[in-house]
């Protein structure tokens, strides 16, 4: 579910506590969470509504600026309607991860890991070495398909190793402690 950053904002002040989307099936679920660049968000509840019962209040309650916008947005595409009432829970764990330097058992234990995928200090060299490279530059040079690349990009990140710029990637500086680590031999 993608939500716009304006209204990530308004999300994370309490302003806006319901979107809207039309899907074939939710991408979100109630209960559960959703990560996104301000943070991960609480997702209590995903019920499917008629776009015609849905209030001018509810509308204002999404950030839209009127009823008849958000019924004009959600006409624009296929699916069911659902109202997804949401709220910030809190900060994404990977950013304070990325800022936490490991120590040597934490190193190895993330060696380990990265020993079962063999590209991956491959790929952490490359993004220390082009840093804010558009993603599709790096996956070409890489000779990989751009989705399959973010792919790879995204499980670094799970581990707090890399992080996203505007454009391209960097090294975290968990990311750049590890690549500076002797190797076990």
């Amino acid at each position: 579910m993608l939500i716009r950053r304006e209204i990530l904002e308004k999300i994370a002040e309490g302003g806006v506590t319901l979107q809207f989307r039309r899907w074939r099936r939710p991408t979100v679920r109630a209960g559960g969470t959703l990560r996104t660049s301000r943070g991960v968000l609480a997702i209590a509840a995903v019920e499917p509504v008629a776009l015609a019962k849905i209030t001018a209040a509810e509308a204002r309650r999404a950030g839209s600026p009127s009823l008849a916008a958000l019924r004009a947005e959600l006409a624009g595409h296929e699916g069911t309607v659902y109202r997804v009432e949401l709220s910030l829970a809190g900060a994404d764990p990977r950013v304070a991860l990325r800022e936490t330097l490991p120590d040597a058992e934490q190193t190895a234990a993330l060696q380990a890991k990265l020993e079962r995928l063999p590209w991956a200090v491959e790929l952490l060299r490359t993004i220390a070495a082009q840093p804010g490279v558009r993603a599709p530059d790096l996956a070409a040079a890489a000779g990989l398909p751009t989705p399959n690349f973010k792919a790879r990009v995204r499980r670094l990140k799970e581990l707090g190793l890399t992080e996203s710029l505007t454009v391209g990637y960097r090294l975290s500086p968990r990311g750049r402690a590890l690549l500076a680590a002797p190797t076990p031999k």
